[in-house]
């Protein structure tokens, strides 16, 4: 069996994917991959990330719309220097954001 690596990042976190242009919110994670198989197949292979690790929802933005992606943990990066995430369900989730790293709001605390 596969060992299964520690989740980097926590919901707050603010991150950036490595090959594309978007970044985003940390909402939720998943300690190894939950999707269907056909999100999973429709990746391209030479780029089709292992399912044995960390997948995190994100609160996602680029320069032309905010949407929720889902994104394994080897194509993210700490981001939180470049300032906050402009994403329109930002305040419903989070409170504010602190030293970097927004607070989840009590309701979504688990």
């Amino acid at each position: 069996m596969p060992l299964i690596e520690r989740a980097r990042f926590a919901p707050g976190d603010i991150v950036r994917h490595r090959m594309f242009d978007f970044r985003g919110v940390v909402f939720d994670v998943d300690p190894v991959f939950a999707n269907s198989d056909e999100w999973y197949e429709a990746i391209p292979e030479a780029i089709r990330p292992a399912k044995e690790q960390p997948y995190y929802h994100l609160l996602a933005e680029n320069d032309d719309s905010s949407y929720i992606a889902y994104v394994s943990q080897q194509n993210l990066v700490g981001d939180s220097e470049h300032g906050p995430v402009d994403h329109p369900q930002i305040e419903a989730m989070f409170e504010g954001l602190d030293k970097g790293r927004y607070r989840l709001r009590a309701i979504h605390r688990h």
